[in-house]
């Protein structure tokens, strides 16, 4: 038995297009079907919802897994993303413990990674066709890109735990194991993006910053060699700094070309439905990780080392730079926070609980440590106070994610027909969305 409907509407960091008169007819008059493709009318979002035909956690649960999608692996990257935040190097005043508690939920972010990917493994063995349904779809396909940003979030806190208690041997097999990352999340930012540029279902009304999400994993190669170069020979931390620059750069170039189509749409469309506002957070991480990786690779620079000159005047002249470039880029993921704030407190009293609620937390989690390191840099202690209680609040924002997340699947709000980023929403429609322009306006303009 699934768990049948609700009045809560599905959501997604990145929304398809608005369905033809024929199909939504059609939809009006049926319920959705548990497809990777069907379309789903928005229903209204007054909150008096209904509680008939919930069903409870445990009967056929494995059945609900037909759409565990990839979003789920939010789960784990948020928590990887709190793993590192907590880490002494990336805090501005430590205590002790603070390094067992930021191991508890690196390990924590290792068994939900274990979980998550079994449990898809699961919903593609099982169901036969979901695998390619999910990295088609243009709504659940965005997702895919939180796999490998889970898997940079437990990388780079291989550098913070474990590296410093195992000795050599791990820091050979981190400087492995990030140029497999390189390669791979290349190979899928260039995929995903062709799928995006040809797939009709896409427009620009329906952008929001989730189409950033193919690019941000590569473009996170700079930070997981900003946290492990400091660990490596010189010619080993040469090209690690050297790739991670590259796909530093690339990642925040295009991510500069997506929040020009990003302000397009909310200009001429409006801010996006109130259920898909949390992934507007998404576009501070792009700018905040930028400002991060620039300052760690260049306090990274290798010791003896002579290519550039005298190492001193090299690594002074690098630092000078680097935070002063860092506080260019750092200064977007602070006009992007404070938009993507007013934008979730307007609606605050019409969200429901979505796997895009953890972007509250992990493109938090750069713009924290990137506030932490520039007063590192600047020699700032009100600075490194601001990145602490951005800290306490990014792990009390965890909690509150983590247990509407445990009610929602009790509730069967997600992994039901319906529910999940499987199913097309039409974005377009909601009551926050702008009135088109009358004839009468467009012959003012005129």
């Amino acid at each position: 038995m699934r768990c049948a409907s609700n009045t809560s509407r599905p959501a997604s960091m990145g929304q398809p297009p608005e369905p033809s008169a024929s199909s939504s007819s059609s939809s009006s008059s049926s319920s959705s079907s548990s497809s990777s493709s069907s379309f789903v009318e928005p229903p209204d979002d007054s909150g008096d919802e209904t509680r008939e035909g919930r069903c409870g956690f445990v009967p056929k649960f494995l059945d609900r897994l037909e759409h565990f999608t990839w979003a789920n692996y939010t789960f784990p990257m948020a928590t990887g993303g709190i793993a590192l935040l907590l880490a002494e190097k990336n805090q501005g005043f430590a205590f002790p413990g603070l390094q067992t508690i930021g191991k508890v939920f690196y390990l924590l972010a290792l068994v939900v990674f274990v979980l998550v990917t079994a449990a898809i493994t699961y919903r593609f063995v099982r169901f036969p066709g979901t695998l390619r349904a999910s990295v088609t779809h243009p709504t659940e396909a965005l997702f895919l890109g939180t796999s490998t940003l889970s898997a940079a979030s437990l990388i780079s806190g291989i550098a913070h735990y474990g590296i410093p208690a195992c000795g050599p041997w791990l820091a050979v097999a981190y400087r492995v194991v990030f140029w497999i990352y390189f390669a791979v999340t290349f190979v899928i930012a260039v995929g995903q993006y062709s799928l995006l540029f040809t797939s009709p279902l896409l427009r620009i009304q329906d952008m929001t910053p989730a189409w950033d999400l193919p690019m941000f994993p590569f473009m996170l190669s700079g930070t997981v060699a900003a946290t492990g170069a400091a660990f490596q020979p010189p010619e080993g931390a040469i090209s690690m700094i050297v790739g991670g620059l590259t796909a530093q750069g690339l990642g925040m170039c295009v991510s500069i070309m997506m929040y020009g189509i990003y302000v397009r749409r909310m200009i001429q469309w409006g801010l996006p439905s109130p259920n898909s506002r949390p992934g507007m957070f998404i576009a501070v991480g792009p700018p905040a990780f930028t400002s991060l990786a620039i300052i760690g690779l260049a306090n990274d620079f290798p010791e003896h080392y002579d290519y550039f000159g005298p190492d001193a005047t090299t690594v002074q002249v690098l630092r000078v730079l680097a935070t002063t470039a860092s506080i260019f880029v750092w200064s977007l993921s602070l006009w992007f926070f404070c938009i993507s704030v007013v934008a979730n407190l307007a609606v605050r009293q019409h969200l429901t609980f979505h796997l895009n609620w953890y972007a509250y937390v992990f493109p938090n989690v750069g713009f924290a440590i990137s506030t932490t390191a520039l007063g590192h840099n600047l020699h700032s202690p009100a600075v490194r106070a601001v990145g602490s209680a951005m800290t306490v609040l990014l792990v009390a924002m965890w909690l509150f994610v983590l247990a509407h997340h445990i009610r929602a699947i009790a509730r069967c709000d997600i992994l039901a027909d319906g529910k999940d980023e499987d199913v097309y929403v039409n974005e377009k429609r909601h009551e926050h969305v702008k009135p088109p322009k009358s004839g009468s306006d467009i012959e003012k303009e005129a």
